[in-house]
C-alpha cells in the first residue's frame, strides 16, 4: 500500500497539471469574456482589400452588426436544410406573370446568397485572439455564381452593391415561400384526393351514374387551396425578411376631393436626397418623400368625367334628335356608374375628347410607411448632376439621430442605429469605412466562462427540499446540507444563520430530554427544519418584497411594501468599432455621429423595447 503523503503530493500535483491545462486551453475566451481582468485588446474580423474592395468590404462589416439580419439567415438556412429536398425542386414561377430562367430560379429557391452570406456574417462575428482578417471574395464568388457574372470593380459604389445583395435575399426569400405554399398545395390536394379515392371504392356505381361529382371534388379543391393561401401565408409573411418595408401614396384633387387609391410599393433600401445647403438633417431629408406636397396643373380623373358628363347633358338639352339623344344618355349613365365607382376606370367606349383639354387642378400627394421593416437601410444621394453630365458630390453635413422615430403619432415606430457607412473623397475617388455598434453584452453571453449562462432565466429558481431516503433506524443521521450554503461539507455543530437568527424554542413538559447519554438523538429532525427554514428563507426572499416602510417588515402582520419601479430602458452600446478593410479600432457615439459630411449609408433596427 503506497504512503499516504506521497497520494497526497501526487493528487496535488495531479491537479495543479490539471488547472495549469485548463487555464491554457480555455484562458484566451476566458480573458476575452471579462473585459475588466483582460489585458488582451478586444478586436473584430477585419477584411482584406485585394481589389479596390473597400465598397464590397463596409457593406458587409455594416451587415455584420445586424442582429434582425443575421437571425433571419440563420432560420432561412436551416429552414432549407431540414426540409425535403424536393420542395424546392419543382420550380414555381413568380405569381405576377414574369417567368424567370430555369437557372436563375433553381437558384433562388435553392438560395445560394442567403447560403454565402450567413457564411460571409458568421466568419466576421467570431471573436479573435488577435489581430485577424479575412477576404471578402468567398462571397463575391457566391455572387457571381448566382447571376452568372462578374461584379465590376470599377463602380465602386456602395448603394449599388448593398441595393444587389439585397434585392436578391428578397428575391429567394419570396421563391422559397412560393416554393413551399405550392408544395402545401400539393400536400392538401394529395390528401382530398386520397379521401375523394376511398370514397369512389366505397361506391361505384353511384360515381359512374352521376359524372358532377367529379367537378364538385374540384370546385372543393379550389376552396382548399385558396384557405391554405390566406391562412398559410400571412404567418410567414409576419417572419419575411427584414429589410422589406412598403410605403403607399395616393393623391387628392383640392377642387373636387376626389382621392385616388392608394398605390404601393416595396423598398428593400430607402434613398433620400439630400438638398443643396450646408447643412440639414435626416428629417428634413425624410420630408423630401413622406411630407404633403402640392402640385398644379395636374389632370384629375373625376374632373374629367365630371366634365364631359356636364358636356353631354349640355349637348342633350339643345339637340332635337331623338338618336343623339338616346346615345348621349346612354354614355351620361355609363359616366354616372364610374364616377360613383372607380372614377381611375372609365367606360371604353366613351370619347372622353382630348387628354390636352382636361381641366387642371392642384392636388395633394401624401406617402406614408404602410409596413415598417424590422431593419430600415437609408441611403444619403449626394449626387449633384450638372449641364454637361458633370457629376459631383453633395458634401452638405447630415445630422442623424441615435433613435430614429418614424410614422404618425398613432403608428409611430422607433429605430436604433446599429451601423453607418461612411465615404472620403470626391464622386469618383475616395474611401469606403464602416461602423458597427458594439451590441454587449449579447443576449446569450456567459457572464463566467466556468460557470451556467443565463440564457433561460434570470432569476435562478428555488431548489426544492432533497428528498431523504428511508434508512434503518440505529443507523446515524447524514446531515442533509443547507440550500443557500454553497458546500455540503457542513457539519451539525455549526449553527445555521437562519437558526441562530430563530429565537430559543422551549420545550414542552410531556416530551423527553432531546439529550439523552450525551447524544443528540434530535439530529435528524433539526437537520429537516434547518432545511425548510433554509428553503423558506429562499421562497420568502423571491415571493415577499424586499422593503417595507422602514426597510424591513413590520412585526405582526406582512411588509408594507412600496410600488415597484419601472424597469429602466437598457442604454445602447457607447463603443463602436470603426472598420477600414483591415484596420479596425474603438470608436464612441459622439464619433459615429460627428461623421456629418461623410456619412453615406445608414443603418437602423426597430426598437422592440419602446
Amino acid at each position: 500500500m503506497p504512503d499516504k503523503t506521497t497520494s497526497v503530493v501526487s493528487y496535488a500535483a495531479g491537479a495543479s497539471l490539471a488547472a495549469a491545462a485548463l487555464i491554457y486551453v480555455f484562458g484566451p475566451t476566458f480573458t476575452i469574456d471579462h473585459d475588466t481582468t483582460s489585458s488582451r485588446k478586444k478586436t473584430i474580423v477585419g477584411l482584406r482589400n485585394q481589389a479596390n474592395d473597400c465598397f464590397i468590404n463596409s457593406v458587409l462589416q455594416a451587415l455584420a452588426g445586424l442582429g434582425e439580419l443575421r437571425v433571419y439567415l440563420i432560420r432561412e438556412t436551416h429552414r432549407r436544410r431540414i426540409e425535403d429536398p424536393a420542395v424546392y425542386a419543382n420550380l414555381v414561377q413568380p405569381l405576377d406573370g414574369t417567368q424567370l430562367a430555369q437557372w436563375k430560379l433553381q437558384g433562388l429557391q435553392d438560395g445560394l446568397v442567403t447560403h454565402g452570406l450567413k457564411e460571409m456574417l458568421d466568419a466576421l462575428n467570431e471573436r479573435p485572439i488577435s489581430k485577424k482578417a479575412i477576404s471578402p471574395f468567398p462571397f463575391v464568388k457566391v455572387l457571381e455564381i448566382a447571376f452568372k457574372q462578374r461584379i465590376s470593380r470599377q463602380q465602386q459604389d456602395a448603394q449599388e452593391f448593398l441595393q444587389i445583395v439585397a434585392e436578391r435575399l428578397k428575391d429567394e426569400f419570396h421563391a422559397g415561400e412560393r416554393a413551399r405554399l405550392h408544395a402545401r398545395n400539393l400536400g392538401s390536394i394529395a390528401a382530398a384526393d386520397a379521401n375523394s379515392k376511398d370514397g369512389n371504392d366505397t361506391d361505384r356505381s353511384e360515381d359512374a351514374a352521376d359524372s358532377t361529382t367529379g367537378v364538385a371534388i374540384n370546385i372543393d379543391l379550389a376552396d382548399v387551396q385558396r384557405a391554405v393561401r390566406e391562412i398559410q401565408a400571412p404567418s410567414e409573411l409576419d417572419e419575411g425578411f427584414p429589410l422589406e418595408g412598403k410605403y403607399e401614396s395616393h393623391i387628392q384633387c383640392q377642387t373636387c376631393g376626389y382621392t385616388t387609391k392608394p398605390r404601393e410599393e416595396t423598398f428593400c433600401t430607402l434613398t433620400l436626397a439630400v438638398p443643396q445647403v450646408s447643412s440639414t438633417s435626416l428629417s428634413l431629408c425624410f420630408d423630401g418623400i413622406f411630407k404633403t406636397e402640392y402640385i398644379d396643373d395636374f389632370k384629375c380623373e373625376m374632373c374629367r368625367l365630371v366634365q364631359t358628363k356636364t358636356n353631354l347633358e349640355q349637348e342633350m338639352a339643345k339637340t332635337t334628335s331623338e338618336s343623339f339623344r338616346a346615345l348621349a344618355q346612354e354614355n351620361i349613365d355609363k359616366l354616372q356608374i364610374a364616377i360613383e365607382t372607380d372614377p381611375e376606370r372609365p367606360p371604353d367606349d366613351v370619347e372622353l375628347g382630348d387628354i390636352r383639354y382636361a381641366p387642371k387642378r392642384k392636388i395633394a400627394k401624401t406617402t406614408r410607411m404602410s409596413t415598417f421593416p424590422k431593419i430600415l437601410a437609408i441611403h444619403l444621394s449626394r449626387s449633384i448632376y450638372g449641364v454637361g453630365q458633370i457629376t459631383q458630390k453633395n458634401s452638405a453635413k447630415v445630422s442623424f439621430p441615435e433613435r430614429l422615430p418614424l410614422g404618425s403619432v398613432a403608428e409611430q415606430r422607433k429605430y436604433k442605429l446599429l451601423g453607418v457607412v461612411t465615404h472620403r473623397g470626391g464622386h469618383n475617388s475616395g474611401h469606403y469605412e464602416a461602423f458597427r455598434r458594439q451590441n454587449t453584452p449579447s443576449p446569450y453571453a456567459n457572464i463566467n466562462t466556468f460557470q451556467k449562462s443565463e440564457i433561460y432565466s434570470k432569476t435562478p429558481t428555488p431548489l426544492s427540499t432533497p428528498q431523504i431516503s428511508a434508512r434503518q433506524a440505529d443507523s446515524p443521521s447524514i446531515s442533509t446540507p443547507d440550500l443557500l450554503s454553497p458546500s455540503s461539507d457542513t457539519s451539525s455543530s455549526t449553527p445555521s444563520l437562519e437558526s441562530s437568527l430563530r429565537p430559543p424554542r422551549s420545550v414542552p413538559a410531556d416530551l423527553p430530554n432531546p439529550i439523552i447519554n450525551g447524544k443528540d438523538r434530535d439530529g435528524e429532525t433539526s437537520s429537516l427544519r434547518s432545511v425548510a427554514a433554509s428553503t423558506r428563507s429562499a421562497l420568502s426572499k423571491l415571493a415577499a418584497p424586499r422593503s417595507s416602510l422602514n426597510g424591513a417588515s413590520s412585526p405582526g402582520g406582512p411588509a408594507a411594501t412600496k410600488p415597484q419601479p419601472r424597469p429602466k430602458k437598457r442604454k445602447l452600446a457607447e463603443k463602436w468599432w470603426r472598420v477600414s478593410d483591415e484596420k479596425v479600432r474603438e470608436a464612441k457615439t459622439s464619433e459615429v455621429l460627428g461623421m456629418q459630411k461623410e456619412v453615406y449609408l445608414l443603418f437602423y433596427e426597430l426598437d422592440t423595447e419602446q
